[in-house]
């Protein structure tokens, strides 16, 4: 963590960016988290999702797809790190059916009032919506089957708080299964202080190597990193790598024993 910048400046900053862009939304638009060169990009999810309003597909603010990821099933109990305006915590509600209960946690009110919006307008009862950082989870421990997140967790100042927190509330034999923009190599204190960079899903990225040491560090097990783009190598193995970073979005999974 850099000298130059403090966890509630990168708080306030994120903050500030996801509670505009739940402001000016219109449905008639698509709003992205990402700025243009953080290599996120557009039709993200294998699921159809045209029983969904644009409210909430226009909103999705994602890098890519954890739903599939994540093969959800029936009754399970799935936490959302970073819930937004709700689209994969409609999209597990599906999945774990009536039986079944997801938790989205947001820190933005904004983005809660749109979650809250569009789940009544959907009319799903088997999906709530908590204010919470991620970091520190508004969640007991071991009731969590299975965590999803689209890229949220690059935002957080503390990714070991987050995994650490992840870890707490998953119950034996639960799993992360997580979207996220990673690096190879690493970004300068200069870059890593620039929080507008940093909200937009860019310099709070870290080196694969830093992410999956954060992971193990909280008990994981069985992680697995890969680049989106190119899914057949498995990165988690991978030292630490010189030189800039270079940022690409990633699904990663782990275990909790």
């Amino acid at each position: 963590m850099s000298n130059i910048i403090k966890p509630e400046m990168i708080h306030e900053a994120v903050q500030e960016r996801y509670g505009r862009l739940a402001a000016d939304f219109s449905p008639a638009e698509s709003a992205s988290c990402c700025e243009e060169d953080s290599r996120c990009d557009n039709g993200l999810y294998e699921a159809d999702l045209s029983a969904l309003p644009q409210d909430v597909t226009g909103l999705s603010l994602g890098c890519g797809d954890p739903i599939t990821l994540a093969s959800l099933q029936p009754g399970q109990t799935v936490l959302d790190l970073g819930s937004g305006g709700g689209i994969d915590c409609f999209l597990a509600a599906e999945r774990v059916g009536s039986d079944g209960r997801v938790i989205g946690v947001d820190m933005t009110p904004a983005m809660l009032d749109k979650a809250n919006h569009n789940r009544a307008k959907l009319g799903v009862e088997n999906v709530e919506f908590r204010q919470g950082k991620i970091e520190a989870l508004p969640v007991g421990d071991k009731e969590i089957d299975v965590i999803i997140s689209n890229c949220v967790i690059n935002l957080s100042p503390d990714k070991r708080a987050v995994f650490r927190e992840a870890y707490r509330v998953l119950r034996p034999g639960g799993r992360i299964a997580v979207s996220d923009m990673v690096t190879r190599g690493h970004f300068t204190e200069e870059e890593r202080a620039n929080m507008s960079a940093w909200a937009g899903c860019i310099s709070g990225a870290e080196d694969v190597a830093d992410y999956v040491a954060a992971m193990r560090a909280a008990g994981f097990t069985r992680i697995s990193v890969r680049d989106k783009s190119a899914p057949e190598v498995e990165l988690a193995q991978l030292p630490p790598q010189t030189g800039p970073a270079q940022i690409f979005s990633a699904v990663i999974t782990g275990w909790r024993q």
